[in-house]
């Protein structure tokens, strides 16, 4: 049976063209066609793509979201590369976003040679969120997926190993709902590569150094996890108490084992649901 480091991106310790940072984000390019990474385009508007990703963050990343072993088809009849909805059940693909993705939509993802821009294009991306990380698991994300991988190389190339990393949780902003990618650069709560989810409700991100913000260890290695970190992470992330439509999404996140599944649910709700009345929400209760 195939390892799942095989069946993704090779675990890669040489150099790529581009600069590392700057590579994961373009490293998934041929997802957008349903291709394997071995058969996608090695250019794309100009710039290197599709290049494996160094330190083994990928395969690491594949991990989080998707089970080892040979993959299965999840969802009988959905071979497309366009996500489908953990919400609704139904695609998660927007005529608008199909429109875009073939005209180009994906150039903004990946041209710029800016890390940091990259990292807050693909943070704030609508398009990303259409696509999943693989046909066989079409609930997972590769909007999510991507970010997952960046911070993992982000921390790996400090010399962090897996195991010293934490789920930390800052508060959400308000403008995170319409906001862009300007508006991504220059919050507070956004911390390049390492944030990994920015919402009006809470923002998460994946890093060896939480400060004093509720976190929880990711765990020993790599694994479908993020319902068991979640629930133990030092801190209740917002005041489930207040709305019930907060404990809902707060017992989902407890049951919910891929990340990029997770962390997309979480985006896709707060949208459906939209914020209550200041207070009902209170992610910042007690916070430094």
């Amino acid at each position: 049976m195939a390892d799942a480091r095989e069946m993704v991106d090779a675990d890669a310790v040489g150099e790529t063209v581009a600069d590392p940072m700057v590579a994961v984000y373009r490293h998934d390019v041929h997802k957008m066609n349903g291709r394997r990474h071995g058969s996608g385009a090695e250019v794309y508007h100009g710039v290197p793509v599709n290049e494996a990703v160094p330190r083994g963050a990928d395969s690491d990343a594949a991990l989080l979201s998707r089970p080892s072993g040979e993959p299965e088809q999840m969802v009988a009849n959905h071979s497309s590369p366009y996500r489908l909805s953990l919400l609704t059940g139904e695609s998660a693909t927007e005529s608008d976003r199909i429109e875009a993705a073939a005209d180009g939509g994906f150039r903004s993802l990946v041209v710029s040679d800016d890390a940091h821009r990259l990292h807050a294009t693909w943070l704030t991306s609508d398009v990303a969120a259409a696509f999943n990380e693989s046909v066989y698991y079409p609930y997972t994300s590769l909007k999510y997926h991507v970010l997952l991988t960046a911070a993992l190389l982000s921390e790996y190339r400090t010399g962090r190993t897996f195991d010293e990393l934490y789920l930390a949780v800052h508060p959400g902003e308000s403008s995170a709902a319409d906001a862009g990618v300007e508006a991504a650069l220059e919050s507070d709560v956004v911390s390049p590569h390492r944030t990994v989810l920015w919402s009006p409700l809470v923002t998460l991100a994946v890093t060896s150094d939480p400060g004093d913000r509720p976190a929880a260890r990711l765990g020993p290695e790599p694994a479908r996890s993020f319902a068991d970190v979640w629930s133990r992470l030092s801190q209740e992330p917002f005041d489930v108490d207040e709305a019930r439509e907060w404990m809902v999404l707060d017992a989902q996140l407890r049951r919910l084992r891929s990340w990029s599944t997770a962390l997309q649910y979480i985006e896709e709700f707060v949208a459906w649901r939209g914020m209550p009345d200041a207070g009902a929400a209170d992610v910042n209760r007690g916070w430094p």
